[in-house]
C-alpha cells in the first residue's frame, strides 16, 4: 500500500496496524517512496538464543568430519615416514 505522508497523518495508527500484520506501508512524498513502514522484531527469548547456539555448535561439529590437518598429507609418506 503506498500513502502519502500528508494522507498518513490522520492514518497513523492503523498504517502501524498493518505494518505490524505484516502489510508493506509505503509512504510516499511528491508521489515518489520515501520511507517504508515494518514492524521491529523483539529481542529472541533464552530459548530461540539456545536453540540458535545449539544449530551452530552442530553445524561446526560436521564441518570437522574428515582428516585433520595434522593427518592430510599421511597418503604422501609410507609407514616409515618415507616420501611413497
Amino acid at each position: 500500500m503506498e500513502i502519502s505522508v500528508s494522507e498518513a497523518k490522520a492514518l497513523l495508527t492503523d498504517l502501524v496496524r498493518r505494518a505490524e500484520a505484516g502489510d508493506e506501508v509505503i509512504l510516499t512524498r511528491h508521489g515518489q517512496p520515501a520511507v517504508r513502514l515494518v514492524p521491529v522484531h523483539g529481542k529472541p527469548s533464552r530459548d530461540e538464543k539456545r536453540a540458535a547456539l545449539l544449530a551452530l555448535r552442530e553445524a561446526g561439529r560436521h564441518a570437522l568430519d574428515g582428516p585433520d590437518a595434522a593427518r592430510s598429507q599421511d597418503w604422501l609418506y609410507d609407514d616409515r615416514g618415507l616420501p611413497a
